[in-house]
């Protein structure tokens, strides 16, 4: 009979459900964290938002060591972002992963709050205004859908696409595309289904999504 958990904080919540991960985990391959520490090879490097609704590992029935995660703020990569930029440099250079998924959602707050000019504070303004800027961009586009569910879920869509825009230039992608045939993807999670859409993409090539360098 397997052990049982009662816990009311958060931190013990998570530290009981550490324990009975470890222990279903250990009970169906005694093996399986030993193989772990032996290292990792994910052939996907995932980018996506840090909403608690999406984790990638279980919303795509992966095990760990699948999928290498970087995930913030509305799924947004930025140019002049070293964090994003070091991850992809690991993942793509190092770990030599063979795509790179960017991940938008429905329902996402980021998208949601780039609908207006709120004020979110300094941090979060700077860095959701380029969401913004595309909304300035697209606001016809946007003024002609029936309510704020429908543009804030089309600016995630957008955000995607300007994302796979910036990782187009990072050099170390731009390099794997061209010497082994690196791919990149853009995907919304709709919530509410719990499903994965691809989305089309702007670049050399199309195809459902898939971008491969001129």
């Amino acid at each position: 009979m397997g052990t049982s958990y009662i816990a009311t904080d958060p931190l013990d919540y998570i530290l009981a459900g550490n324990r009975a991960y470890q222990q279903r985990t250990t009970k169906r391959d005694p093996n399986a964290f030993a193989l772990l520490a032996q290292g990792q090879a994910p052939e996907i490097l995932w980018i996506g938002c840090a909403d608690s609704r999406i984790p990638e590992t279980t919303v795509c029935h992966c095990k760990p060591g699948e999928i290498f995660v970087h995930r913030n703020i509305a799924n947004t990569v930025h140019a002049d972002d070293l964090n994003a930029a070091s991850v992809v440099e690991y993942a793509v250079t190092h770990l030599r992963v063979n795509q790179v998924v960017v991940c938008g959602h429905t329902k996402c707050g980021g998208a949601n709050a780039a609908l207006g000019d709120a004020d979110l504070g300094q941090t979060l303004n700077m860095w959701l205004h380029p969401v913004r800027e595309l909304r300035r961009k697209h606001k016809f586009e946007l003024e002609g859908l029936p309510d704020d569910d429908a543009r804030a879920a089309k600016i995630a869509e957008l955000n995607v696409q300007q994302s796979i825009e910036v990782l187009k230039q990072h050099p170390a992608v731009k390099r794997a595309a061209n010497e082994r045939g690196l791919t990149l993807h853009g995907l919304i999670y709709d919530i509410g289904a719990g499903e994965l859409k691809i989305l089309s993409e702007s670049g050399s090539k199309k195809m459902n999504g898939l971008w491969t360098p001129p």
